[in-house]
């Protein structure tokens, strides 16, 4: 049987490729650590939400516990990570996009590392025992990148797989896992953290985040993380009340990522900002103490991520509190200034869930539920002007595809009103990052 030029060129690349020993190892590293990273941002789900269950007894048993224990977990939290772990800092997703593009390989583990992977897990976990206002996306980034980024001391010499593809294969990974959405952390890897052509198209690292993902999925079901919204059949009285959700979602998702950015940055010269550089344990303690004044004027709504709330928008029971998308604005940026570790991805789909809700009210709108998703994808977009990210999360949790064109277009033309007021958020925090480098030595004479 004779054996054309093609067969004969497909026989030898298997045989080629089947020999090469480093390839399978990095194969088999790759994918080991990718489950890994999967199951450890499973582990911190489950921390987060034990912590948190224990905050909402304790507040329940003693309703001005508060009061007393939100300052007292603040304060600890930003003395911890100010002396062991100032890697910790922040939502976690600007640490990778600097390890990625601007610090050299040997200064790489001052922001992504096993041990900072270990303190984010504690440290967040410790604010959502504490009832701050704050989410666990963004720290899942930087758990499951330090986790990814490890696996390169068990790769092959001259292995084609990178430090910069395990880094954006673990944030995705990150986003995936948190969310249960395989794919939506395949649009962050292309959407935030590519900057190389090449890696986007890379096969191995593609099927690394999916696999974290399934890994959420295999433990926690196929549920995305506000379930499922069902919306009704969709007609043009959306038009006013869907282009009112984006435009508003734009300019207040723009107004807040710009409060973030002025915050982390702490350069302004208020009384505030001085007193934070001056003393941040205690800045943080007042922070926390205004938390649970707003948590408890909120009815404790504004406490943790928003989850409760917008569940319970989901579900056609309204606000027990009118003010809850302005308190849950402040709250968050609160949370955010007052220094310790935390991801804003959950409180803002809660804010801009809220959102919706209110213009839905607003305009007499009968279908709530479509606004708020609308809302959701509006004001992610916004705040981290990652608009296909937005998208694809929300997308995943909504029952009916009539409603993708609309949620794609919110996203759109929120990220694009957000630009006019702040620049894109990750990326300048990302620049901020490089000024916890050590400086250069100066050149040999």
């Amino acid at each position: 049987m004779k054996i054309d030029d093609g067969s004969a060129n497909l026989l030898n690349a298997l045989r080629k490729d089947l020999a090469d020993w480093r390839l399978w190892l990095s194969r088999a590293v790759v994918i080991g650590f990718a489950a890994l990273a999967g199951l450890t941002v499973v582990a911190f789900t489950w921390m987060t939400e034990h912590a948190f269950a224990f905050f909402e007894r304790m507040q329940g048993a003693v309703a001005w516990a508060p009061l007393l224990w939100t300052p007292l977990c603040a304060a600890g939290i930003v003395w911890v990570m100010r002396r062991y772990a100032i890697g910790a800092a922040g939502s976690g997703i600007p640490q990778v996009m600097a390890a990625m593009d601007s610090v050299p390989a040997q200064q790489r583990h001052l922001f992504v590392s096993l041990k900072l992977s270990a303190a984010k897990m504690l440290l967040t976990a410790g604010g959502m025992l504490g009832g701050l206002s704050l989410g666990r996306e963004g720290p899942s980034v930087q758990i499951a990148a330090g986790v990814m980024h490890h696996a390169r001391h068990y790769l092959p010499d001259k292995t084609q797989v990178s430090d910069h593809g395990l880094l954006m294969a673990g944030g995705a990974a990150g986003i995936a896992a948190a969310f249960n959405t395989p794919l939506g952390g395949i649009m962050f890897a292309i959407e935030e953290l590519s900057r190389r052509p090449e890696q986007r198209s890379n096969g191995l690292l593609l099927a690394a985040i999916v696999l974290s993902g399934l890994m959420a999925v295999s433990i926690y079901g196929n549920s995305t993380y506000f379930g499922v919204i069902r919306v009704d059949e969709l007609s043009m009285a959306l038009l006013g009340p869907g282009l009112l959700v984006a435009v508003s979602c734009g300019l207040i998702g723009g107004l807040f990522a710009r409060m973030l950015l002025l915050s982390v940055r702490g350069d302004s010269a208020d009384r505030f900002s001085r007193w934070r550089k001056r003393s941040p344990v205690a800045f943080a303690a007042a922070c926390g103490l205004v938390l649970a004044v707003i948590g408890l004027v909120s009815h404790n709504s504004t406490f943790g991520t928003g989850y409760a709330a917008s569940r319970g928008m989901l579900d056609g029971q309204g606000h027990t509190e009118p003010l809850y998308t302005l308190l849950k604005f402040l709250a968050t940026w609160i949370t955010a200034w007052s220094g310790v570790p935390g991801g804003i991805f959950a409180p803002a789909l809660s804010i801009g869930g809220s959102l919706g809700n209110d213009i839905a009210q607003l305009t007499h709108y009968a279908n709530a539920p479509t606004l708020i998703a609308l809302g959701m994808a509006g004001f992610l977009a916004a705040v981290t002007q990652a608009p296909l990210t937005a998208f694809i999360i929300v997308m995943e949790m909504v029952d009916g595809h009539a409603l993708v064109l609309s949620l794609m277009a919110t996203a759109m033309v929120a990220s694009g009103v957000s630009r006019l007021l702040c620049v894109p958020l990750y990326q300048a925090m990302a620049q901020l990052q490089s000024l916890r480098l050590p400086p250069a030595a100066p050149p040999a004479a």
